[in-house]
């Protein structure tokens, strides 16, 4: 990872488990993400679902950074390595569970141009509509309230807003995305009969 870029960040379970099972995991997996991440990111959407998570995130700038980031004797990586540690260990122990929990190592893309940030914001927020889990407007677990509401929020939602000019507009976005996701579920079912 690399000061200010934006990167589409994702993991899953070991051995298909899942990462959530209540909803006070994914209480505590924001509580620990809300800790962890801002010092280092601004947190654009995401998405929890049960056995896997979805971030997008837009790197602080060099300067933006804390001091041991910068100075070299800590890793950019390492508040996420904290945020899996602690997740994992209270997971684990919660559960009377040993090993690892998430697979090895995350994925990260990163997100070099508006057109894809913005697919991807979507993709994100749409995810629990993809997995066929919950209409996303439904879905707890997601930005898709925080990003569309007035209520005080962590996420970089005025940036987020912005990328698609108004609300009014990300809110269309997001309900085409929905709407071609519903679509190509149901010509994928089609297809089986």
């Amino acid at each position: 990872m690399e000061p200010d870029k934006f990167y589409h960040f994702f993991n899953r379970a070991n051995n298909r488990e899942n990462l959530f099972i209540e909803d006070e995991n994914y209480r505590f997996f924001l509580q620990l993400l809300s800790k962890y991440i801002p010092p280092i990111a601004e947190v654009y959407s995401y998405c929890l679902l049960p056995n896997h998570f979805h971030l997008v995130l837009r790197m602080k700038k060099e300067d933006e950074l804390p001091l041991e980031i910068r100075t070299g004797s800590r890793k950019l990586s390492q508040p996420f390595s904290n945020l899996f540690n602690a997740y994992a260990k209270a997971f684990n122990k919660k559960y009377n569970r040993r090993g690892s929990l998430f697979q090895t190592h995350p994925k990260r893309i990163e997100i070099n141009n508006t057109a894809y940030l913005q697919e991807v914001i979507l993709y994100v927020n749409n995810n629990a509509g993809h997995h066929r889990i919950a209409e996303p407007q439904l879905y707890a677990h997601s930005s898709y309230h925080a990003l569309l509401s007035n209520s005080k929020t962590l996420l970089a939602r005025q940036k987020v807003i912005e990328l698609f000019g108004s609300m009014v507009e990300f809110e269309e976005c997001l309900e085409d995305k929905n709407r071609r996701i519903e679509l190509e579920q149901s010509m994928l079912l089609e297809d089986e009969d």
